[in-house]
């Protein structure tokens, strides 16, 4: 019973990360730019892929083809919070990372 204690604990301490990725691929140089809440999320993004569940047509498609070796998953750049800004808005700091 500790050790559930001992990690719901550790889980509530680990912070999340907002960030803008880059699935690229390296066959055909295309590269598909995404931004998440929770960069944690990446291996989700991954296991859908690996599923033929994504919902980017062209590039499950290209997934499919070439297989999981000819992509590369790359984090661009972590959001920085301003939680002291009264009107910081995460999303849309995302958002605007995203198209940077």
């Amino acid at each position: 019973m500790d050790r559930k204690k001992e990690l719901k604990q550790q889980y509530k301490e680990t912070t999340v990360e907002a960030g803008v990725f880059q699935i690229k691929n390296t066959k055909n140089e295309k590269v598909f730019i995404g931004s998440t809440p929770n960069l944690k999320t990446l291996n989700g993004l991954k296991f859908m892929l690996q599923n033929n569940t994504h919902r980017n047509k062209e590039l499950q498609e290209n997934w499919n083809q070439l297989g999981q070796d000819a992509f590369t998953i790359e984090i661009l750049e972590k959001l920085k919070k301003n939680e002291e800004d009264p009107y910081y808005n995460e999303k849309e700091a995302l958002g605007e990372l995203e198209e940077k």
